[in-house]
């Protein structure tokens, strides 16, 4: 078997890196030696945002890292405070800026925002002017549904090449993920894990729903003289989405890097595929605004 790191075809030919390398919660002091572990290691693709507050520290462990940087693929992510069509623009060039780079290689809209659809609508076409100036090779989206999809398209010439969503096996999204292939977009998995289960409890007071420690993984795990994470990336990658764990040490950064060397078979793939509770961990995007979210991003 191929030890190689598989790439994904987006819907305009460019090609997306399978495994990335993510730095949501990380904090800027910690980012750029992740990243930089991670570059180490083989990742190539680098997701960070600008409500991260760490894109600076990700352009940094590029620059120190001496990856040429035709070998990466960058993408970050627009907040909602600076949607629209002009600030959208001025928000790209303070990332851009920060990570220190000519241009981007994914730009999405980190959320879809359907109480202020105008706004989102207006910053997706700033997008579609970035890509048409080439500032960025490809665009797309984070968190939208189905609904949210095709509301955008009948009001947009580019069809969103990836769409980046809360994904692991207890949170499926098998319908979404049909829409998807439909409409040619590829699935990116924010939380592959289900970290957010863990650092986002619905209810502090009870064990955490945590697919790491299910009873199925961790067998599986241990027939395949694997970790848990290795085994539910695994999983993602023999589904054909983009996932892109997160971590700031680097024994795991190497360890969830390690999983092209071995498959699950086709009963155990659905196996896994059977945990979905059906219950999303993070925020719903339909409530999601600039009124219950206030951040805005410092230049």
């Amino acid at each position: 078997m191929s030890t190689a790191t598989p790439s994904l075809t987006l819907n305009n030919g460019i090609q997306l890196p399978a495994l990335g390398f993510g730095v949501f919660r990380s904090s800027p002091e910690e980012t750029a030696g992740a990243v930089e572990s991670a570059l180490r290691v083989g990742y190539r693709l680098i997701d960070t945002a600008a409500a991260y507050s760490n894109e600076r520290d990700v352009g940094e462990a590029i620059r120190r890292s001496g990856v040429d940087r035709q070998e990466l693929f960058v993408q970050t992510k627009l907040w909602i405070s600076d949607y629209g069509y002009d600030s959208a623009r001025r928000a790209f060039e303070t990332s851009l800026r920060k990570l220190s780079l000519d241009f981007v290689d994914l730009y999405l809209l980190h959320q879809p925002m359907p109480n202020e659809w105008e706004s989102t609508v207006a910053a997706y076409r700033a997008l579609e002017t970035l890509l048409a100036d080439g500032r960025v090779r490809a665009i797309g989206v984070c968190n939208f549904s189905p609904k949210h999809l095709r509301d955008l398209i009948s009001r947009s010439d580019v069809v969103p090449a990836l769409n980046q969503v809360e994904l692991h096996p207890y949170f499926v999204q098998q319908e979404l993920r049909d829409i998807h292939a439909q409409l040619g977009i590829v699935t990116q998995a924010w939380s592959p894990l289900g970290g957010v289960n863990v650092y986002m409890p619905r209810d502090p007071k009870a064990l955490p729903k945590n697919p790491l420690t299910d009873p199925l993984i961790v067998s599986l795990a241990a027939r395949y003289g694997r970790t848990a994470a290795q085994i539910i990336l695994r999983w993602h990658l023999q589904h054909g989405f983009s996932t892109i764990p997160k971590s700031v040490r680097t024994t795991r950064i190497a360890e969830n890097f390690a999983i092209f060397d071995f498959a699950l078979t086709t009963p155990e793939v659905a196996a896994i595929d059977a945990l979905d509770t059906g219950e999303r961990g993070g925020p719903d995007p339909e409530t999601i605004d600039t009124k219950l979210y206030t951040k805005t991003i410092p230049d």
